[in-house]
């Protein structure tokens, strides 16, 4: 473990918590970005090598002394994003802990803007932005992003607002009330942090004025994965908030209609924006199927197209069409 010698731990008010697994690629443009920035309060960046076994232990190490108070931790016993921010924040020294990841690039004013809301606020949650780290037709699909405007929400009980883990800014004493990361979810772990935090009364409150740029994953089938993890482990988020599976989007009829939603698509989906929404709508299936056999309970079911997204004329053609047919 590499520790920046002239650090004063008893002076630190706030940690920058970064969970990286091979990150070696990315992880260098996200450090540029963090030593660029201003904060009114003593920090420190701690970067949580989670099993790596590319160069990032190395480049990381170019960062120390260019990077305000850089260490490296180890988190060797397991992999994954929730087990490694717990180790991150345990071994922090901030009164506050932000968390961002290895392969997005923190906004300028970004740390600024988390230490002033966090010296108001128990918890926080950035803004988003998808347009400079990637490509045109991804950055237009998360245009209508719901953290670009304000906090996530989920569209099925407890209605409970949530945001990214590496958006994320909290005290440490709210993070130890919680029991920080639920280790159980490898994905959606901060959507369920997000729903013990709201349990004890405390609000996220958003951060305009901090912005994250978001990197999506370059490769179709890094993608589809993605969505697919999600869609499994809302199943079980549902099903660990609301026992009985109630309203439409818990139903095998509406699961059903989707994907002949999905098929009256396709013709039309198959370059740049519409297809990566298809392939989107596609691993969402798969992964509530899964879900549904994994956790026995009936398929979560996405609104289509989602709330907060725009549809294009094709779609609104398929989903009338649909309904005519379904209720004849």
């Amino acid at each position: 473990m590499m520790d920046d010698k002239p650090h004063q731990a008893t002076k630190v008010k706030l940690s920058v918590v970064i969970p990286c697994y091979n990150g070696a690629r990315t992880i260098g443009a996200q450090l540029e970005a963090l030593a660029s920035q201003e904060c009114s309060m003593p920090w420190e960046v701690v970067v949580v090598n989670n099993r790596s076994d590319d160069d990032t232990v190395g480049i990381v190490g170019q960062y120390v002394g260019r990077v305000r108070n850089l260490r490296i931790v180890d988190a060797l016993d397991r992999q994954g994003r929730p087990y490694a921010r717990n180790v991150g924040v345990e071994a922090a020294y901030g009164e506050s802990i932000v968390f961002c990841d290895a392969d997005d690039v923190v906004g300028e004013g970004w740390l600024a803007a988390m230490a002033t809301a966090l010296s108001r606020f128990d918890c926080v949650a950035c803004r988003v932005d998808f347009t400079k780290l990637n490509e045109p037709a991804l950055a237009q699909q998360h245009a209508f992003h719901d953290q670009h405007h304000g906090l996530q929400k989920t569209w099925y009980p407890p209605y409970l607002q949530h945001a990214g883990g590496g958006t994320l800014g909290v005290k440490r004493a709210l993070h130890a009330q919680v029991g920080g990361f639920d280790e159980a979810f490898p994905v959606l772990e901060d959507t369920e942090y997000c729903f013990r935090i709201q349990e004890t009364g405390c609000r996220i409150e958003w951060v305009p004025d901090a912005v994250l740029h978001i990197r999506c994953r370059n490769d179709e089938a890094g993608r589809f994965q993605q969505v697919r993890q999600s869609a499994l482990y809302n199943v079980l988020l549902a099903k660990r908030y609301q026992q009985q599976a109630v309203g439409q989007f818990h139903s095998w009829g509406t699961y059903i209609k989707n994907w002949i939603r999905l098929i009256e698509a396709l013709p039309s989906s198959r370059t740049g924006l519409a297809w990566n929404r298809w392939i989107w709508y596609f691993a969402w299936q798969v992964g509530a199927l899964h879900g549904s056999l994994k956790f026995y309970r009936p398929p979560l079911s996405l609104p289509f197209p989602p709330p907060g997204r725009k549809e294009n004329r094709f779609l609104a053609r398929v989903k009338t069409r649909v309904s005519m047919m379904v209720h004849r």
